[in-house]
């Protein structure tokens, strides 16, 4: 039966209006008289929500995971104050009949249950509940909440960055990079918007109060007023329904406090508290076997009180027993664990043989190839694909400046037949299909007319392309599509991550092997950098990584070293560094984005504005573990700029120029750079300084301001 109403809620997507439909019906509450039995039914749903609000808090291990939260609690809250209208609305109609006459069942029974005929016992209850509520548990609630608020906004930056730094260093991939920025945005709004609903619950209770009060003393004067009721049978009446009706909507209250400070003081484990309780109070089984015994002695000293001496064996004994038995399985755990381990080293030591090297070096450069795919590399089948591949290290070596080692090629059976995968140092870089026999088909731009195919994507840029066999190659070419054949896809698919990849695929020994080359014909420039200044290879790889990382070529190493050498004695920052053998280089980076048919040498920029120049300065958070420096904008102002920057970038692609910003310093720019390079890949960013070193061979044109 459950299984089939789940079912037709489901198909019906009645759950999705129960939200709107609840909403109502509070209101609703709130404008029209109940009877007894209806105001009984409301009483024990209050009730039972409260019970559910709190179980669901119990088994839910992480607080950002209970997402409605806040919401829940403010439905019951305000649910909670609606039949509290409802309840004095019924309490002021119905009271005067007396208290036995009196049809709220619910109301009554709470009333004798707890006051047992004698209001003034009922009353001090009801204070030690408002009491308890007020001072403890919604206080420290939210004040729990406040400091869990305040401590997850200002965090978010920096758990952002190290999310960010851990996805750089490759320690996660970019979905979990994405799903850990999730999980950070929903832990700040949740305590964010929980901040307020803690209100709400205190609210609760002091709006209780004043029900409370109205509900005694206007009950009082309207029973005795309007239906002449006699004083000392309104005084008997209303004090037990009043106590009745109080206790009936704070014990709710009470569990809703209760859940809020359970859920805002929970850890942030993925266990639920049962199993963490459980977990952490049972490491020790000494820490019950004391305590047993500090009862068993507390017994010889009420030796006068037999029942008390009885109790306290008893409570002694089983937490003796219960010690004695933990101790017990961690001896029998500590045992197994070293009979693993040990079994583990001895199979370790049979099965190792001596001939394994102790390194296993990985490929710097590896090309894993499909079945389908070997005969691209197949001498006697022309190896079209290794002449490229050659063609591919010697034009990194000219465009970047770094030799790319040996690329070695290997055929792959777990592979599509017909798929490759590019590897750096046994880390896939990228991978694509090929269909042999086709061509691929790209519209550059001066298509005539379209043409027929498989839809795919060029896996170097990631545009649209089409497939097409090979009796409709020349009619292709003929419409004016760009035809490209497999082996030039490949070629082209490594050559880009090879450029893109260019800082990782440098290591200390390609630096090593840089400087002894440069050593031969510039032997004084490598002696101050080396011996004067005392650069390691480790520095030297950190700034022409830094360089590769934006396309910047370090082919013209002599002037790389030469600026080393100049600031060596005063900046010690690899960072700064860079900026500097940048604005030394700042001819070839300014021509690497000029049209090189333009005889004027243009370069057409949009420059930072001077507010955003100013404000990304006074955000900036220095790393102190040598990482680059960061701004700490918060979300709001970072999507605001990345949106000012995107705006002002596509209106230069709009325009078929190159996108490039101008900042106003060499900080700014190292700035901007790590604010958008994962946001906006692709985007270049210089400084003005590089630009004036350049001289009045680049004309600067200012197309408009990142406002």
């Amino acid at each position: 039966m459950a299984n089939r109403l789940t079912e037709f809620l489901n198909r019906t997507k009645v759950s999705n209006s129960l939200a709107a439909v609840f909403g109502i019906f509070i209101v609703f509450m709130l404008l029209i008289p109940v009877t007894g039995g209806v105001l009984d039914f409301l009483m024990i749903l209050n009730i039972s929500i409260s019970l559910i609000i709190f179980l669901v808090v119990l088994y839910t291990p992480k607080a950002s995971k209970l997402s409605s939260f806040p919401r829940v609690i403010l439905f019951a809250t305000v649910f909670g104050l609606a039949l509290n209208v409802c309840s004095t609305r019924y309490i002021l109609r119905y009271g005067h009949v007396g208290f036995d006459s009196f049809e709220g069942t619910m109301i009554k029974s709470f009333a004798n249950v707890v006051a047992q005929g004698q209001p003034a016992i009922g009353f001090i209850i009801f204070l030690i509940i408002i009491i308890i509520q007020v001072i403890v548990i919604t206080k420290g609630a939210g004040r729990v909440t406040e400091v869990q608020a305040r401590f997850a906004l200002d965090s978010m930056n920096s758990k952002m960055f190290a999310v960010d730094s851990e996805l750089n260093s490759g320690s996660i991939t970019d979905e979990q990079a994405r799903q850990k920025k999730a999980d950070i945005q929903r832990e700040c709004d949740f305590y964010s918007t929980m901040d307020g609903s803690s209100k709400f619950v205190s609210g609760n209770v002091k709006a209780g109060i004043f029900i409370t009060a109205i509900n005694l003393v206007g009950g009082i004067l309207y029973a005795v007023i309007k239906h002449g009721m006699d004083f000392s049978s309104a005084i008997a009446t209303f004090p037990m329904l009043t106590i009745g009706d109080g206790l009936l909507s704070q014990l709710p209250s009470l569990i809703l406090s209760v859940a809020t400070a359970v859920l805002v003081t929970g850890s942030n484990s993925n266990e639920v508290l049962g199993e963490e309780i459980k977990k952490q109070f049972s490491i020790s089984g000494s820490v019950f076997t004391i305590s047993g015994g500090i009862l068993m002695a507390m017994a010889l000293i009420f030796h006068t009180s037999p029942f008390l001496v009885v109790l306290l064996i008893l409570f002694g004994g089983a937490l003796i027993y219960f010690g004695y038995s933990i101790q017990k399985k961690e001896k029998l755990s500590f045992a197994k664990k070293m009979e693993e381990e040990a079994a583990a080293k001895a199979k370790k030591q049979s099965a190792a043989p001596e001939e394994i090297s102790p390194v296993v070096p990985l490929d710097p450069l590896c090309l894993e190839i499909g079945v389908a795919l070997i005969d691209l590399v197949n001498k006697e089948k022309g190896a079209e694909l290794l002449e490229r591949i050659t063609r591919i290290r010697r034009e990194a070596a000219v465009d970047l400046g770094l030799v790319v080692p040996r690329i070695r090629i290997i055929d792959n059976l777990t592979l599509d037949p017909q798929e490759y995968c590019f590897k750096i140092r046994g880390i896939e870089a990228g991978r694509a299909k090929i269909k042999i026999g086709y061509y691929m088909c790209l519209d550059t731009g001066s298509v005539m007319e379209k043409i027929n195919g498989e839809p795919t994507k060029d896996p170097a840029f990631g545009l649209p392309a089409i497939w097409v066999s090979e009796e409709h190659r020349l009619e292709a070419e003929r419409k004016g599509y760009s035809v490209i054949d497999p082996p030039s896809i490949i070629a082209t698919h490594i050559t880009e991550i090879i450029r893109r990849h260019a800082a990782e695929i440098l290591g200390r020994q390609e630096v090593s092997a840089i400087i002894t080359k440069i050593k031969e014909t510039n032997p004084v420039v490598v002696e101050e950098v080396m011996d004067t200044y005392k650069y390691t290879y480790g520095e030297i790889e950190k700034i022409l990584q830094g360089l590769l990382r934006e396309n910047v070529s370090i082919r013209n190493i002599v002037t790389i070293l030469e600026t080393l050498a100049n600031y060596g004695g005063m900046v010690h920052s690899h960072y700064l560094l860079i900026e500097k053998v940048r604005e030394a280089l700042g001819m070839q980076i300014c021509l690497q984005y000029v049209d090189p048919n333009d005889e004027q040498k243009k370069l057409s920029v949009v420059q930072l504005s001077q507010a955003w120049s100013e404000k990304i300065i006074a955000n900036v958070v220095d790393m102190n573990d040598g990482s680059a420096p960061n701004v700490a904008f918060d979300q709001v102002d970072f999507r605001k700029f990345i949106s000012s920057v995107s705006s002002s970038i596509a209106a230069l692609r709009d325009r078929n120029i190159f996108p490039v910003i101008l900042a106003p310093t060499p900080e700014v720019r190292q700035l901007v750079h790590n604010l958008i390079e994962r946001e906006l890949p692709g985007t270049v960013v210089i400084s003005l300084n590089e630009v004036l070193a350049a001289g009045s061979s680049i004309n600067l044109e200012i197309l408009g301001d990142i406002e």
